[in-house]
């Protein structure tokens, strides 16, 4: 009796099923335990996601690669090679980031992709190749079977990885303990993998009752990877949405990965209803939630976020349904992977690397959103819709373009000024109605859905770009410059960045937004003289518009650190802010992360530092552990003091620094503007020490400084930290 005909019943679907849920598991989990163990060598987030999606995507192309060239050989010699390469990566294990340092000089940005990959690479490698590869096993041994199914189960997986680490693997466990139980896991997979081989025939005559099917033609391939990039580059566009407008932290890291995953379960499932049920309204979704988010209205910021996420699950099951609608017989199952990685890799780039060097603001974001409405399947919605433009044809769809046309130039005239200076919303609405009505028929729905996204955000964000140094971006997001009547502004993502009055040497020194004299960093500044006299040596975390420096005093030594090089143009050379040159011009500048700067720094070098690292409004995790103020402790030594700005619109954030600062005395000053002077923000900032002494005199010279109440929340470190104790929305 054959093997297949001694194994083919529900147990060996059923093993094939457990070993991919299980590699897939640990494939995914990984992810963000990386990117969180990388953390503090690397800084930087979400720079550090995005060099680690690049990573990740690179090496599963090498698996699925590796999975193809494999199914050349026969099938016992295949299982018997990839046991192999899984003993071999055993070597890296227990998981973790490599020791190395960032070297002098080096950008760590740029620096990540090859940490990551010497610390994690032959692992992801091996584990990557599994769900195609097994996949091809479960042909050999059941013929009959479909194991496209199976590719469902391994999204399963990786969905689960990806939200058990946020969720529970870390706010349990500390890093060391997630690397042990994930070696365990490791250890589990090569036992299952033992397994599905031992069912394998022993001879290539098994391989012969696969039907090859046609081959497919270059377009074909062509078409599945166009069809995984859109999505692909749309899931690391909505990511960097997320994690520099809220908090880099797996927690947000993940959402949109794991949708984009689970999109794959739902497409490849045996089940179709759910993946037609989604393609079929994805175009509705792609029209009114692509223009919503391109109007960049952030009033309500986690609407937008759950838009954000509901718009990349639609596209993502629509583009990956049409993959299944199109895939290749069982036999040439690899080589459809293999392109499906092609594409998502490609997406990885376009959005990761290429869209950050080429634009000045996230113009990547529209173009996928109007790619995705090209690529999607666009089934009429209703009977009569069909018959429409079936009878309409040709001059039907001038008519519509033409219409279309009035609509947008309505829109932008904004008769009646209906909404101030944007478009009027009945244009909007309009434009969205024609658009709902078109689908079915391409080219009237695509130039829709273009005029959608122009009208309702597209043309402003153009008028930006023409406008000579109103906007530029780097990796770490896109600045906008905004010239008012006596007030120059700077935004990053959603966020005020700082302000500067304009119209006089006066008004230009003074000190604007969350640093205003009243504010805890203001009252600290200006009693720095009679704690520390006047040499005394300050340094400032983040440098922003350079606002903190007009509380500079003659004798005094400053000195700031910030990541980003564009950040330092903006606030030196760019002539919309004068702060540094007019209040500090010898100020030093520090490039790189705060924290490894920090850590080079001479052991007691500074008598005062203030934490503002803030990127949006999202919190380097890293910079706010019990190892960094350590850092910052050995650098300001015993009389030191440490202020830290904690204003957030969306984590509670000084229960964690009361716990995680062991050691120090704090107070709190709580700054709420009255009257509502221009340039006056409200303000939380926690002041630290170790010496009473600098504590009593700073809480003597003003402000309405507080104790800081000490609660249970579970103090930050490297090897452990989780957001959730602290979102407001859970408090």
């Amino acid at each position: 009796m054959s093997a297949p005909a001694r194994t083919a019943g529900w147990p060996v679907r059923w093993i094939f099923v457990a070993t991919i849920l299980i590699g897939s598991f640990l494939l995914f989990l990984v992810q963000p335990m990386v990117a969180r163990m990388a953390l503090p060598q690397l800084g930087g987030a979400p720079a550090v996601w995005n060099s680690a999606m690049l990573v990740y995507q690179a090496l599963l192309l090498g698996g699925y690669a590796y999975a193809h060239l494999l199914g050349k050989l026969m099938p016992k010699a295949q299982a018997a090679v990839h046991l192999l390469v899984l003993l071999c990566a055993a070597v890296w294990l227990p998981i973790g980031v490599n020791a190395t340092q960032v070297p002098a000089g080096v950008e760590p940005a740029l620096w990540a992709p090859w940490l990551l990959a010497a610390s994690i690479g032959p692992l992801f490698f091996a584990v990557s190749a599994q769900a195609p590869l097994l996949q091809r096993w479960f042909a050999f041994i059941c013929p009959g079977r479909d194991p496209y199914a199976l590719y469902a189960a391994s999204n399963v997986g990786s969905f689960a990885g990806l939200i058990a680490y946020p969720l529970i693997v870390e706010p349990l466990l500390p890093l060391r303990s997630q690397s042990w139980g994930w070696s365990a896991g490791y250890a589990l997979l090569t036992i299952f993998v033992i397994g599905c081989g031992w069912l394998l025939p022993h001879r290539r005559e098994q391989a012969v009752k696969l039907d090859p099917g046609e081959a497919p033609t270059t377009r074909r391939v062509l078409h599945w990877i166009v069809l995984a990039l859109v999505p692909s580059g749309l899931m690391l566009a909505t990511s960097t949405f997320l994690t520099t407008d809220i908090v880099a932290v797996p927690l947000l890291w993940v959402l949109p990965l794991g949708l984009y995953l689970l999109s794959f379960t739902v497409a490849f499932a045996d089940r179709r209803g759910l993946a037609e049920a989604i393609t079929r309204y994805a175009p509705i979704t792609i029209l009114v939630f692509g223009g919503m988010m391109i109007g960049g209205h952030h009033d309500w910021p986690l609407l937008s976020a759950l838009a954000a996420l509901m718009l990349l699950f639609a596209v993502s099951v629509a583009l990956h349904t049409k993959m299944y609608a199109l895939r290749p017989a069982p036999a040439r199952l690899t080589g459809f992977y293999l392109a499906m990685s092609v594409g998502g890799a490609l997406g990885g780039v376009f959005a990761g690397v290429i869209a950050p060097v080429l634009f000045d603001w996230t113009y990547e974001y529209p173009l996928l959103i109007l790619a995705a409405g090209i690529l999607a399947p666009l089934p009429f919605l209703l009977p009569a819709t069909e018959r429409l433009w079936q009878a309409g044809g040709v001059r039907l769809t001038i008519a519509v373009l033409v219409v279309i046309s009035g609509l947008i130039v309505l829109g932008l005239a904004n008769p009646g000024g209906v909404m101030g200076a944007a478009p009027g919303p009945i244009a909007f609405l309009a434009i969205t109605i024609v658009g709902v009505v078109a689908i079915g028929s391409r080219v009237p729905y695509v130039f829709a859905l273009a005029g959608a996204l122009f009208l309702f955000g597209g043309y402003r964000a153009i008028e930006l770009s023409l406008e000579p140094g109103a906007r530029t971006r780097s990796y770490f997001g896109v600045y906008t410059i905004t010239r008012g009547q006596g007030v120059n502004e700077l935004q990053h993502g959603t966020t005020l960045h700082g302000i500067q009055l304009t119209g006089s040497p006066e008004r230009e020194r003074t000190p604007t937004t969350y640093y205003v004299p009243n504010s805890g960093v203001g009252e600290a500044l200006r009693a720095a003289p009679a704690l520390y006299g006047r040499n005394a040596r300050i340094g400032i975390v983040g440098l922003g518009t350079g606002t903190l420096a007009c509380y500079a005093q003659p004798g005094q030594q400053w000195r700031f650190y910030e990541i980003d090089p564009l950040v330092v143009r903006i606030a030196r050379d760019s002539g919309a802010f004068t702060f540094l040159r007019r209040c500090a011009p010898d100020a030093q500048i520090v490039l790189g992360d705060a924290r490894l700067s920090i850590a080079q720094a001479a052991a007691g070098s500074l008598d005062l530092l203030a934490l503002d690292a803030f990127s949006s409004d999202a919190v380097p995790m890293h910079l706010m552990t019990r190892e960094a103020f350590d850092t910052y402790g050995r650098v300001l030594g015993r009389r030191g003091l440490l202020l830290v700005h904690v204003s957030n619109r969306y984590l509670d954030l000084a229960p964690v620094v009361a716990r995680t600062a062991s050691g120090w005395m704090a107070a709190q000053l709580a700054y709420q503007p009255v009257g509502g002077a221009a340039g006056d923000s409200g303000s939380v900032w926690i002041a630290l020490t170790r010496d009473p002494e600098v504590l009593g005199e700073l809480l003597a010279s003003g402000g309405y400084w507080e104790p800081l109440p000490v609660t249970d929340t579970a103090p930050w470190t490297d090897d452990y930290a989780s957001i959730l104790p602290v979102l407001r929305a859970l408090q």
